[in-house]
């Protein structure tokens, strides 16, 4: 879909939902909207999309020409600037003219929520991804063609991740190299390194540490960046420096069990929780089942954490274009850990994976 495209079907769920209003800030939903990549000010950046007018961009006098060098500019949209003795707030509520419900970017930062609150104290206001997710969700032929090339880009770096263990080097040390590695690969920016070495492995948000990588270790590296046109990667694989415990490779072995069960589930229908009930029934069926403790999958975009989360209690029937991680892990505190990470497109008739690397445990 073109930008145009969408701001018609937001206007358009704004109409049906009986919504005044949308106000977007600078992020994800701005940029999915117009291609717009505003910084995040505590001065107001807000696109103001009228169900029954046309939308407008409110911006700071200082970033009028950014503005004007976005896509902004080429679908028409009229700017309007505010200096800094001027209260932006209330131009947006002038803006917006009398509403009862506005729809407020999910997003947004408290102090702009509260201060919209004050100039339209008689507008209640809901959250704006009620009418935006469901677009979001579902990835066009063009979102999944950049996610491809993310996933291309990270699975490079993940073929040169051997190279950076070695015992005697820090997990710190290791994530310096991969960020070099991620930047190289054509992000152009690093999102997140996790370099979970030994005990460490055992913690999935663990990031890095001082921690000297040693011979036996498990070394768990879960790293993703943005490239350049906004689309993110995700991947994790799990190394081991030497040859694994007997007791690992067979755990390890029935983790890989999971993630292909997993991933094997995923076509139009069947749902979120079901995806995550599939890849978590191959784990407790080997007696791992507690030692996985987070959700299956997570959505990925224009952020690295989005719509749709595959997870227990989520009902939402998959469709074609929904595009999300499968990420089955184990982890034993004090000991362990281990993670197998994809990023998959659900098909009209099954699922594509957009990371290729093979998910074995890689004995460096």
């Amino acid at each position: 879909m073109t930008f145009a495209q969408r701001l018609v079907l937001v206007q358009a769920g704004l109409m049906a939902a009986g919504i005044d209003a949308a106000l977007m800030t600078p992020g994800a939903g701005l940029r999915y909207l117009t291609g717009y990549d505003a910084k995040a000010l505590e001065r107001l950046t807000c696109l103001v999309i009228r169900a029954n007018d046309d939308p407008v961009l409110v911006v700071p006098a200082l970033e009028v020409m950014a503005a004007q060098a976005s896509p902004v500019k080429d679908l028409g949209i009229e700017i309007r600037s505010w200096q800094e003795t001027e209260n932006p707030y209330a131009l947006t509520a002038h803006l917006v003219g009398p509403a009862s419900v506005v729809a407020l970017d999910d997003h947004m930062w408290a102090q702009k929520v509260l201060d919209l609150r004050d100039v339209m104290p008689a507008t209640r206001q809901v959250l704006a991804g009620q009418i935006v997710a469901p677009f979001r969700m579902r990835k066009d032929a063009g979102e999944i063609a950049s996610l491809r090339r993310a996933g291309a880009a990270i699975d490079e770096v993940h073929a040169k991740v051997p190279g950076c263990l070695r015992p005697g080097r820090t997990e710190r040390e290791v994530g310096t190299d991969i960020a070099n590695l991620i930047i190289a690969a054509g992000h152009v920016a690093v999102d997140f390194i996790i370099v979970a070495s030994g005990p460490n492995a055992a913690s999935p948000h663990h990031e890095v540490s001082d921690r000297v990588l040693e011979i036996g270790d498990p070394v768990v590296v879960d790293i993703g960046g943005t490239m350049p046109d906004g689309y993110r990667s995700d991947c994790t694989r799990t190394y081991n420096l030497g040859a694994p415990s007997a007791e690992y490779a067979a755990s390890y072995a029935i983790l890989m069990q999971s993630q292909r069960a997993a991933c094997a589930a995923v076509r139009p229908a069947v749902t979120c929780e079901q995806v995550d009930a599939t890849a978590r029934e191959v784990l407790i069926g080997a007696g791992l089942g507690e030692l996985f403790i987070h959700r299956t999958g997570h959505g990925i975009g224009l952020e690295s954490h989005e719509e749709p989360y595959i997870v227990s209690g989520n009902d939402l029937p998959l469709a074609a274009g929904m595009v999300f991680s499968v990420e089955p892990g184990f982890y034993l505190a004090g000991r362990y850990g281990a993670r197998i990470e994809d990023i998959v497109v659900c098909t009209d008739s099954g699922y594509e994976s957009l990371n290729h690397q093979p998910r074995d445990l890689v004995i460096v």
